[in-house]
């Protein structure tokens, strides 16, 4: 995503601000408590599901749980299975702007960010040793993500 990024309105979309926010195993400390008490208002940095919550509390009006991020990567692809907060999702063939995207590396989702319909469509996510960054399909796989699937809010049901 470029500066020159615009939204379908033709505004600059609002994710070029958190583009190179930091990255953080375990964000910020009070990271939690900032996005419930200001709808998304973040910390100073963030793993991948803080960040998720942050953009989703902020521009989609979802509040989502918390959810730890254990450093065993076996254990985050567990986490990322079976935890109860994907029964608020449901798989989509075909993105739209806010969808979370789950990624891998391997077999089992570890990563997450949301879909943007900018520049053709990409994932805004949190990666270690990048910060926020913007990414179409092709970069992604360039830097090892495979899309495990698209998932869109569908609340409790």
């Amino acid at each position: 995503m470029t500066r020159e990024c615009q939204s379908p309105v033709g505004a600059p979309h609002w994710a070029i601000a958190l583009i190179g926010l930091p990255w953080s195993v375990h964000g910020g400390e009070a990271a939690n408590e900032r996005i419930a008490a200001s709808g998304g208002s973040g910390p100073d940095s963030f793993n991948c599901w803080e960040f998720v919550r942050m953009v989703q509390a902020r521009h989609f009006g979802r509040l989502l749980p918390e959810i730890g991020n254990p450093e065993d990567m076996l254990v985050m692809g567990r986490t990322f299975r079976d935890h109860p907060e994907r029964r608020r999702w449901a798989k989509v063939e075909t993105p739209a702007e806010g969808d979370c995207v789950l990624l891998r590396r391997s077999r089992h989702p570890i990563h997450v960010g949301v879909w943007l319909d900018v520049d053709g469509g990409g994932v805004l996510h949190c990666a270690e040793g990048a910060g926020v960054v913007f990414q179409r399909s092709d970069a992604l796989a360039l830097n090892g993500w495979a899309v495990e699937g698209f998932y869109r809010f569908i609340g409790d049901q």
